[in-house]
């Protein structure tokens, strides 16, 4: 009963994003609930730090270190700079920010490049006097598509690539065609839903002005990040060639470790180790013994029931909360890797379904806002017929591919 009322609590705070009453965010809420399953018993302290995975806890930790030595040299925003630059219509401009905003993510994370690229997107579509709505949605969409593509394309793709032990290259060529699919029809979506925006033709080439960079920082970061993506194809594993990559990068003259370590996401980390204690203090429980009951009388060996499961759950709980969810469910399944990848697909693409559904869509939001106000329906008109199509195919993808 403790394990179960922990792990209820727990998660109706990862739903909602607070506890009615408290300043408790979701991280807070991790953390305690992993606290009270050790408090209550449920858990040893040993049990407990078993619990955690500390494969995916050190992978997310090294791509942070490679991410933020490219943030701080003023690598991603010279790539869009340059991108931006050459774009000579809006239709252009659209596809520049979805292709650039999509295949940076799949490489480094995407909830960077949404912090990265908001801000000149803002500055661009400003002074271009273009609607900023649509080309900001480019980002968002375009981060979450792009991501599904690779393992280190975000934080529940890296858990997933931990537990499940699929190689970096199988990874990528069994969700690299999806997520290449779902950039072009967020894309056509934006479009055909902005269609005034997008009606007139040809503007004058784009000026964003100097980019600052540090010039020996960003190559030494990347030719690391080269070595360390190479090494990801060649089958090495992925959370050790992370995790040097960053050691390397933290031996530098250029650039104050603190800066570093501020760019780091120390609460995620936190989050990700206190699930891990909670979701296995509720495999302790009866409801989870009922949970695998549901599983066994669903066909969820059927990639396009077990995407609509995890979609759904995804946009009532967030992305990562609802993989460890399933994890002991994956386990019990006909073909555990192939379940794994469709989970990967539909939990990242589910993001895009709700202006809330994913961190990347509010980082978006909220760094836009001094200057635009993206409403929630005008995200919906777009993101939710992306989210639908884009799941269908990459259920009928996998389902061909296994």
């Amino acid at each position: 009963m403790a394990a179960t009322l922990i792990f209820a609590a727990t998660y109706l705070v990862l739903a909602i994003g607070r506890f009615p009453g408290l300043r408790i965010d979701r991280t807070g809420a991790a953390v305690v609930g992993a606290s009270l399953m050790v408090a209550s018993g449920v858990l040893r302290f040993d049990e407990a730090l078993r619990a955690v995975d500390w494969t995916t806890i050190v992978l997310l930790l090294g791509m942070m270190i490679v991410v933020a030595n490219l943030h701080l040299s003023g690598f991603f925003r010279l790539v869009a700079a340059r991108v931006v630059e050459h774009a000579h219509s809006p239709k252009m401009l659209l596809a520049g920010i979805v292709g650039v905003s999509g295949v940076l993510s799949a490489l480094f994370v995407n909830d960077t490049m949404c912090i990265v690229l908001t801000p000149l997107v803002v500055q661009v579509t400003l002074s271009l006097r273009r609607n900023p709505a649509p080309y900001l949605l480019a980002v968002a969409m375009g981060a979450n598509a792009g991501s599904v593509a690779t393992i280190t394309g975000n934080p529940q793709n890296m858990m997933i690539g931990a537990l499940s032990g699929i190689p970096y290259p199988r990874f990528t060529a069994a969700l690299a065609p999806v997520a290449a699919v779902s950039l072009v029809l967020t894309w056509v979506a934006l479009v055909v839903m902005f269609r005034e925006e997008f009606r007139s033709g040809r503007f004058e080439r784009i000026e964003v002005g100097r980019i600052r960079v540090n010039q020996p920082l960003m190559w030494k970061a990347v030719a690391v990040s080269a070595g360390m993506v190479l090494f990801f194809f060649r089958g090495w594993p992925v959370a050790q060639t992370a995790i040097v990559a960053g050691a390397v990068l933290l031996i530098t003259r250029r650039v104050k470790p603190e800066r570093v370590y501020h760019d780091i996401d120390w609460p995620l980390l936190a989050m990700f180790a206190g699930l891990f204690i909670v979701v296995r203090g509720f495999e302790t429980t009866a409801l989870e013994r009922g949970l695998l009951d549901f599983a066994e009388g669903t066909p969820l060996d059927r990639p396009a029931v077990l995407g609509f499961f995890s979609a759904a759950a995804s946009n009532l709980v967030s992305n990562v909360p609802a993989v460890l969810l399933f994890k002991p469910v994956i386990a019990k399944l006909a073909d555990p890797a192939l379940s794994w990848l469709v989970l990967a697909m539909s939990s990242t693409l589910a993001g895009n379904f709700t202006l809330v559904g994913s961190v990347a869509n509010l980082i978006v939001v909220e760094r836009a806002r001094p200057e635009v106000r993206i409403r929630f329906m005008e995200h919906f008109k777009v993101g939710a017929p992306v989210t639908v199509l884009s799941i269908a195919f990459g259920a009928l993808w996998l389902s061909w591919y296994r």
